[in-house]
């Protein structure tokens, strides 16, 4: 597949899970959405190609690069917090925000856009 076909592609993709009925609730639901998956030698224009389809479509972009990313950094560093059930006290687990999604929400505040691509460039390093 040559890049303009995987853009065209990549776009529709994109335009059908950002698709609302008129009550405007999603037609594809966001848990039934898929992740996409490009794969190509660096420099062929991964990145760019869905940087442009972020601007034509007028959605926002986070691209994100994995490569310098631990497991704990990527989703997030474990910690024992305090709870309390039907009068008793416990510890559990629980997890901090990973540094990947704070971005997405650092974005978000930044620049109001709540729709948007989520790019995580060199996954597979």
């Amino acid at each position: 597949m040559d890049i303009a076909t995987a853009k065209q592609q990549i776009k529709s993709t994109v335009k059908a899970y950002l698709r609302r009925d008129d009550a405007g609730m999603y037609v594809i639901e966001p848990v039934r959405q898929r992740p996409m998956f490009l794969v190509g030698a660096p420099g062929i224009g991964k990145t760019a190609i869905i940087e442009q389809i972020a601007q034509e479509l007028e959605i926002g972009v986070v691209s994100y690069s994995m490569t310098h990313h631990t497991r704990q950094s990527a989703l997030g560093l474990p910690q024992i917090v305090r709870r309390e059930f039907e009068g008793f006290e416990y510890d559990a687990s629980e997890y901090t925000m990973s540094e990947i999604v704070g971005a997405i929400y650092d974005y978000m505040e930044a620049s109001g856009e709540r729709r948007g691509i989520l790019f995580l460039d060199e996954i597979n390093c």
